[in-house]
C-alpha cells in the first residue's frame, strides 16, 4: 500500500464576496449560473507562483536522522548515521546535483510533480481503501432541506455553479491571508488585478498574502482515472455536458448543461433525479462498478474486454461525465456507518475511478469520495466548502418546489453494458474480493468534549501538536513503543506543489509520552506542561518546514526515483532497514478544518497500521480511526481519549490518574 496524502491543507481566506466580474457575463446567464464574480481572475497568480525548493542535501539528512532517532536503538541509529554519511558524500551528492540540474530545465513545474503522479498511477493496488478518502458534509442547517431529492438537486446545481465559475475565471483565487485586513479587500483586489500575472504573486506577498497553486482544479470535473497495464492514465473531457447518476448499481446520464453552456433549470434537474429515484428496477446481477475496486492491471484487462465488446461509447459517457452523483437507498445510522458507507459502501453504487463521487443517502447525509492521483485536499476542500455554502445559503430549489413538467424518460438515458461470460466472471471475482476486504476493516470515532482550539491556544499550545501527541501516547500505552508516523501537509504555496510529510514522532513526543504513560506520578503538572510546550514548539517548526517544502521525505523520494529512472544501483541508504521502517507508516494521520465538514476518513496505509482522520474544533476534538485485524481501533481510541484527558488535567493543574 502506498502513502495517502490527504487533507492537511492551507486554510482559506475568509471572504468570498461578490465584486466586479473579471469579464462580462453573457446576457443569457442569470445570477444563478455562477457562485461569485471575483475581481481578480481565478488563475491570475498561477504564472508567478514561486517554485518548490529542493532542500539542501545536508538539511535533508539532518532532518531524516532527527526523525529516525525515536524509532531506533543506539546501535541501529549509528549504522543509519553511517549510511547517511556515505550517501551525503557519495551517490546522494551526485543524484542531488542531477536533480537540481534537471529542475532548472523544467521551470514550468516542480521537481516532485512528475514522480508523484507516477507513484500514484503506477500503483497496482485497488484504489479503494489504499488511496481514496472521503469527507462528509454537515447536515443542511434547515432540516427540511435534508430531504434526499432536495439536497441532491441543490448540491448538484452548486457543484455545476462552481464548475462554471472556475472555467469563466470568476472563482476567487485560492489565497492564504496572513493579514486579511490588508489583502482580503476590494481595494487591494482592484489594484492587484492590474499587476501583470507574471508579477502578481510578488504584489500579494507584499501584503502578507500567499496565493496557492490551482493547477489541479481543472481535474475536478469531467475527469476519470483510466486503468491501463502497468500505469493508469488521467482522462479529462471538458466538452461533455452530462451528469452521471448511480442508483442501485444502475447508470443514468442526462445533460446538466445546455448546448450554450448554461445550467439546465433546477426544476428540470429535480425532475430528472425524481425520475431516477422512482425507478423500481432490481439491482443488476453483475454490477459493473465492482471492477473499479479491482487490482489495476486486472481492471485494465477487463476494461479492454468491455471496450472490445461494443461498450466503448457507453464507457466514454461514464468517463467524461461532469461528476458522479451516487443516490443511496438507505439512511445513515451513526458516524461509524457513515464512515464505512462513504469510504467504500457495498461496492454497487460508486465509480471509484471518477475524480469525485458526490454521495447522498436516503436521509440527505452527504459526502465526497475522491480519487487521489489527480490531486490533493486543497482543490477538493475548496469545492466541498463552496458547495456546502452555496447549497445551504442559496439553494436552487426548496422542499416545496415542484419538479418541471418535462419528459424525463426522454432526457434521462439509462446506460446498459454488454457483458460477456469473462466479464461476468471478473465482476463476480471482484465482488468477492471487495466483500472479503471490507469485512476486515474496523472504524470507530470519538468526540472529545472537554475543549479544543480555544482552550489550547490560551495555553499557548499548537492544537495540532496536542492531537498528534495524543496519538503518540495512545500507541505507547497500547503497544509500548514509538512508531513511524505520517502527517500530510500541503505544499500548494508553490507552483505544482503537492504535499510534504510532517514527522510528528520525535524525541520530544517520546519523552513527553513516557512521562504521561509510564511515570505520571514522578512529574508535577508544571513539568508535564513544560514537556507539552517543548513538543508544541518542535511540532510547529516541523509544520512550517514542511509547508515551505523543507521536509526530507519528498527530497529522498525524488532522489530514489531519479536513481531508478537512470538505472543507477539503489544507494545503501534506501536498503537500510531503518529507511523501510520509517516509510512503513503505522500511524497515518491527516487533519482538516472546515465548518462544512462533519468528519473525514481513510483506511490504514499498511496492514498493521491505523488510519487517523481528525479535527480540532473550537471546543471539541473529533477523531475517526480505521484498522485491520492485528490492530484495534476501538482500544486505540480509548487510549487517545485517556491521553487527551491526561493532558487537559495537567493543563488544569490536576494530578494524572494512572
Amino acid at each position: 500500500m502506498m502513502p495517502r496524502l490527504l487533507l492537511r491543507v492551507w486554510p482559506r481566506g475568509l471572504a468570498v464576496g461578490p465584486g466586479a466580474p473579471c469579464r462580462p457575463l453573457s446576457a443569457r446567464s442569470g445570477p444563478s449560473q455562477y457562485l461569485q464574480s471575483s475581481i481578480v481572475p481565478t488563475m491570475h497568480y498561477q504564472d508567478s507562483l514561486p517554485r518548490l525548493p529542493i532542500p539542501k542535501l545536508e538539511d535533508t539528512i539532518r532532518r531524516y536522522l532527527s526523525a529516525q532517532k525515536p524509532l531506533l536503538d543506539d546501535g541501529h541509529f549509528r549504522k543509519t548515521e553511517q549510511f547517511c554519511k556515505s550517501f551525503e558524500n557519495g551517490s546522494g551528492k551526485e543524484l542531488h546535483e542531477q536533480l537540481v540540474a534537471q529542475d532548472k530545465k523544467n521551470k514550468h513545474t516542480s521537481y516532485i510533480s512528475g514522480p508523484w503522479f507516477d507513484m500514484y498511477l503506477a500503483a497496482r493496488d485497488s484504489i479503494v481503501l489504499n488511496f481514496n478518502p472521503f469527507m462528509a458534509f454537515n447536515p443542511d442547517p434547515k432540516s427540511e432541506y435534508n430531504d434526499q431529492l432536495t439536497r441532491a438537486t441543490n448540491m448538484t446545481v452548486s457543484a455545476i455553479r462552481f464548475l462554471k465559475t472556475f472555467r469563466a475565471g470568476l472563482l476567487e483565487p485560492e489565497v492564504f491571508h496572513l493579514n486579511p485586513a490588508k489583502s482580503d479587500t476590494d481595494t487591494f483586489k482592484r489594484l492587484i488585478r492590474l499587476v501583470p500575472p507574471s508579477l502578481s504573486w510578488y504584489g500579494a506577498y507584499l501584503v502578507s498574502a500567499y496565493p496557492l497553486d490551482m493547477s489541479q482544479y481543472f481535474r475536478l470535473f469531467n475527469s476519470t482515472r483510466i486503468p491501463k497495464p502497468g500505469r493508469d492514465e488521467l482522462f479529462t473531457d471538458d466538452k461533455a455536458r452530462h451528469l452521471l447518476v448511480l442508483r442501485k448499481g444502475h447508470f443514468y446520464v442526462f445533460d446538466i448543461l445546455d448546448k450554450d453552456g448554461n445550467i439546465v433549470s433546477a426544476s428540470e434537474i429535480k425532475a430528472h433525479l425524481k425520475y431516477i429515484l422512482s425507478d423500481n428496477s432490481p439491482a443488476p446481477e453483475f454490477p459493473l462498478t465492482y471492477l473499479t475496486s479491482e487490482n489495476r492491471d486486472i481492471w485494465a484487462e477487463l476494461r479492454q474486454k468491455l471496450v472490445s465488446d461494443s461498450n466503448a461509447e457507453t464507457l466514454r459517457k461514464v468517463d467524461s461525465a461532469v461528476f458522479c452523483l451516487c443516490l443511496d437507498d438507505f439512511p445513515i445510522k451513526d458516524l461509524v456507518h457513515l464512515s464505512h458507507n462513504m469510504l467504500h459502501g457495498d461496492g454497487t453504487n460508486r465509480w471509484f475511478d471518477k475524480s469525485f463521487n458526490l454521495i447522498i443517502a436516503k436521509d440527505g447525509t452527504a459526502a465526497v469520495h475522491f480519487e487521489h492521483a489527480w490531486g490533493d485536499g486543497v482543490a477538493v476542500l475548496r469545492l466541498f466548502n463552496e458547495v456546502f455554502q452555496d447549497s445551504t445559503q442559496n439553494p436552487a430549489v426548496t422542499p416545496q418546489s415542484r419538479p418541471a413538467t418535462t419528459d424525463s424518460s426522454v432526457a434521462v438515458q439509462k446506460l446498459s453494458f454488454k457483458l460477456s461470460d469473462a466479464l461476468k466472471t471478473g465482476i463476480t471475482t471482484a465482488k468477492r474480493k471487495f466483500d472479503e476486504t471490507m469485512e476486515t476493516l474496523t472504524i470507530d470515532c470519538i468526540q472529545f468534549q472537554r475543549g479544543g482550539k480555544e482552550f489550547l491556544k490560551k495555553q499557548k499550545l499548537s492544537p495540532d501538536s496536542v492531537a498528534q501527541l495524543a496519538f503518540q501516547m495512545a500507541f505507547l500505552r497500547q503497544y509500548g513503543k514509538t512508531v513511524a508516523t505520517y502527517e500530510s501537509c500541503s505544499t500548494a504555496a508553490f507552483k505544482h506543489g503537492r504535499t510534504e510529510t510532517i514527522r510528528p514522532a520525535s524525541i520530544f513526543t517520546m519523552r513527553c509520552s513516557e512521562a504521561f504513560v509510564r511515570e505520571p506520578s514522578k512529574h508535577s503538572a508544571g513539568e508535564l506542561q513544560q514537556l507539552m510546550a517543548e513538543c508544541s514548539k518542535y511540532h510547529g517548526q516541523l509544520t512550517k518546514e514542511a509547508a515551505m517544502g523543507q521536509g526530507f521525505d519528498r527530497h529522498l523520494f525524488a532522489l530514489r526515483y531519479l536513481a531508478a529512472a537512470k538505472g543507477i544501483p539503489l544507494p545503501e541508504l534506501y536498503l537500510d532497514p531503518a529507511y523501510g521502517k520509517i516509510n512503513h507508516n503505522i500511524l497515518s494521520t491527516s487533519t482538516l478544518s472546515s465548518p462544512a465538514v462533519n468528519l473525514g476518513g481513510f483506511a490504514p496505509v499498511v496492514p498493521d497500521g491505523f488510519g487517523i482522520g481528525y479535527a480540532v474544533h473550537d471546543n471539541w476534538i473529533g477523531c475517526n480511526v480505521s484498522s485491520y485485524p492485528g490492530r484495534n481501533a476501538h482500544e486505540f481510541l480509548h487510549c487517545v481519549e485517556k491521553a487527551l484527558d491526561d493532558m487537559f488535567d495537567a493543563l488544569e493543574g490536576k494530578s494524572i490518574k494512572t
